[in-house]
């Protein structure tokens, strides 16, 4: 690996930022440019954005609170606080301050506390603080409520602001004694013998050994003392998520709880999440959902008639196409209202009035705001009506385009308040009046460093593809682009592989840092890609080196064809997880590309299979196991066309990635090495799946694109 010194690279940046600034003032750029006087936006400038998020609006309609994540590179940490901002407009103001940080704030029923969790004792626990909504203003001595041994985490208010609901990683068989709980924690942190005995699969997941404990809801009363475990046995609830909505809710009346866990004998092959409700005086949890796929996010409707959801129809399938179910909660009955939309349900929300649902979708490269109504015709109707044609009765609005998520309305239902992102910025906070066109930005955390550095906007282009289907892809160029010089290219390949790229943002595979040094960004979604309906979706399943192949390389025919400005001799392709699976892929049957960078891709389709966790996936994808479908395990298996790789290529894989295990990247790695390929891995110790901590994450894209660099720049 090649490391530069620290210290060197920031002499050499304060002095080449002085030679350009000096060079700026002497040969200013032309005053209508929008990015005169601005520089090339950097490392540093990426890890100076707060990463804003979580929206939540204050009961009386006054306030929004949010987090906030600071970047310390000098600490190598993260560190979320609360902040708040008029929704009528205003300055934004941080309303917690301590060094543990604070996350997840919630407003208290009545509007007079809040809650967040912080580890500010050096445990993860929940805090209460009084809050003055007149000044908003919350006020700097905060309650601890809990003190459970396994920390808390993800709490929620019941109505009436008397009981908190939370969840705690526990071990099941000590059934809610945290006594039992901490003794066996004690015991493991001081054996000096760290064995450990399996006897079923699921062992680890994503990122760490599991212990067999389990996630489980947990409530205490909202002045502190004794918790109690509401869902115990031997299951998760919620199961593991990578982010989006709750897995549980509480009903208006404060009665009852939903929640969603996966009871399938062997998890490791399941997607089969169902909905559960359980009384939270206690009892035995009830499944009400029916799906064979994933039941996820239940919601209940504000006048409690309806719980909400999102399902997945089909079993074993993560990638599934992911519909609206509302559960009447009189008749038992469930209807699907998005069932003749062709894209995936992702953040949902009732209007106060419980007759309309607003969720967000993945279209084309963006995130747009749909609204699903009427309600009337359908969630009203008596148990044993003949059904209605869906288009008749759940008609499915466009509310806004954009790349949005996380959404919340106020009481008065009359406005929608979210996060946004695009290309050139991280999220902030915006509204929409319900009914207007235009929304509008509340928060402008990040303007300061933003308003400092010149970017591009992403542009959109569409060609044939594979069996003549039409692909979107999106070229971005570099700043101060020039249409009359020849630029080098980066491509870009997204992972997933049920994933898209488009006019969004990334701190881990950032678009414009990646331009930023004078490249072309090029990024295809190839068959495989969200957001062109579930065929779209379904083209990969069992063909990951066909048609997604064929997809990228008449993309990038298409762009070196109609953009003049492409230098079609300096090219690079990248790409993580599906997208280094790919790299690996063109490795053995392409050699356009001048370099590659392969970041945790699968190589050898057998050992993947054995030592991933998420056994569905392969199942499903490859369809079946490597000893019952053995020609589409070889047949599309990167490692058995090592004899073609002739391409310089970076290896990047972490030792914590359990999804894709890091002996994938090391067998690459070997194989380059003995085929004397040009080539290099950067070993992450301390990393799973994805590249987190800040410094880590400066030494990987300076490790990515200086190899870019080495074989691109002249």
């Amino acid at each position: 690996m090649r490391r530069v010194p620290r210290n060197a690279i920031a002499s050499i940046v304060i002095l080449l930022t002085a030679i350009l600034l000096t060079a700026e003032i002497l040969v200013p750029l032309p005053a209508q440019s929008p990015n005169a006087g601005k520089r090339p936006f950097a490392f540093d400038d990426l890890m100076a954005l707060k990463r804003v998020g979580d929206p939540v609006i204050s009961p009386d309609g006054r306030w929004v609170m949010f987090s906030a994540v600071d970047v310390d590179l000098q600490t190598n940490k993260k560190t979320s606080h609360l902040w708040i901002v008029p929704l009528a407009g205003g300055d934004s103001r941080q309303i917690t301050s301590h060094a543990a940080g604070e996350a997840r704030g919630r407003w208290s029923p009545d509007g007079k506390k809040l809650l967040f969790v912080s580890g500010r004792d050096g445990s993860s626990q929940i805090w209460v603080s009084d809050f003055d909504s007149a000044n908003g203003k919350a006020f700097s001595d905060p309650r601890k409520i809990t003190t459970i041994s396994t920390e808390a985490d993800g709490a929620l208010w019941f109505p009436d602001g008397k009981s908190i609901l939370f969840t705690s990683e526990v071990y099941p068989e000590c059934n809610g004694d945290d006594a039992c709980n901490k003794g066996k924690d004690d015991t493991h942190s001081a054996s000096k013998v760290k064995a450990m005995v399996f006897d079923r699969l699921f062992y680890r997941h994503w990122n760490h050994y599991t212990n067999y404990k389990r996630s489980h809801l947990f409530v205490v009363s909202a002045e502190g003392g004794a918790v109690r475990d509401l869902t115990p046995g031997d299951h998760d609830v919620p199961p593991f998520s990578l982010g989006g909505q709750d897995g549980y809710a509480i009903s208006p009346d404060g009665q009852e709880v939903a929640f969603s866990s996966n009871h399938d004998e062997v998890e490791a092959i399941s997607t089969n999440n169902d909905i559960f409700i359980v009384p939270t005086a206690g009892g035995t949890p009830k499944k009400i959902s029916d799906s064979p796929g994933s039941d996820t996010a239940p919601l209940y409707s504000p006048d409690g008639k309806f719980l909400a959801w999102r399902t997945q129809s089909r079993g074993g399938y993560e990638s599934s196409s992911i519909r609206l179910a509302i559960y009447d909660r009189r008749s038992g009955e469930i209807r699907v209202p998005t069932e003749g939309v062709d894209r995936w349900v992702e953040s949902i929300v009732w209007t106060p009035d419980s007759h309309h649902v607003y969720f967000t979708s993945e279209d084309k490269g963006e995130i747009p705001i749909y609204r699903v109504s009427e309600r009337s015709a359908v969630l009203d109707r008596k148990p044993g009506d003949k059904p209605l044609p869906v288009a008749d009765h759940y008609p499915v609005t466009e509310i806004a385009r954009g790349a949005n998520d996380e959404l919340a309305l106020t009481p008065d239902g009359k406005t929608l308040v979210f996060t946004r992102m695009s290309v050139r910025a991280p999220n902030e906070i915006y509204k929409l009046d319900i009914g207007g066109k235009e929304a509008v930005q509340l928060t402008h955390l990040n303007e300061p460093v933003l308003s400092q550095v010149s970017m591009q906007p992403v542009e959109s282009f569409w060609f044939t593809g594979a069996e003549l289907a039409k692909v979107q892809g999106f070229l971005l160029k570099p700043p101060g682009f020039d249409p009359q010089k020849k630029y080098p290219m980066k491509f870009l390949i997204h992972g997933g592989p049920q994933g898209q790229w488009g006019d969004e943002w990334s701190y881990r595979w950032n678009a414009e840092l990646f331009a930023a040094s004078g490249y072309l960004v090029v990024m295809i979604n190839p068959r495989g890609s969200t957001g062109y309906g579930q065929d779209f979706i379904d083209g990969i399943n069992g063909d990951w080196g066909g048609k997604p192949f064929i997809d990228l390389m008449k993309g990038l025919d298409y762009v070196e064809k109609t953009y003049p400005f492409v230098d079609r001799d300096r090219e690079c392709a990248l790409g993580a997880s599906y997208g280094g699976y790919m790299i690996n892929w063109i490795m053995g049957h392409s050699n356009r590309f001048k370099c590659l960078v392969s970041h945790d891709g699968m190589f050898n389709a057998d050992s993947a299979y054995g030592s991933t966790e998420e056994l569905w996936f392969n199942e499903w994808e490859f369809k079946g196991q490597p000893w019952t479908n053995r020609d589409t395990y070889t047949k599309w298996s990167p490692h058995l066309y090592a004899g073609q790789f002739k391409t310089p290529t970076l290896v990047v894989h972490g030792q914590l990635d359990y999804r894709l295990d890091v002996s994938e990247g090391f067998q690459l790695f070997t194989t380059l090495q003995r085929l004397k390929i040009p080539s290099k891995m950067l070993y992450f110790p301390d990393e799973g799946h994805w590249v987190l901590k800040p410094l880590n994450s400066q030494l990987w894209y300076k490790t990515v694109n200086g190899w870019v660099d080495s074989y691109l720049k002249k």
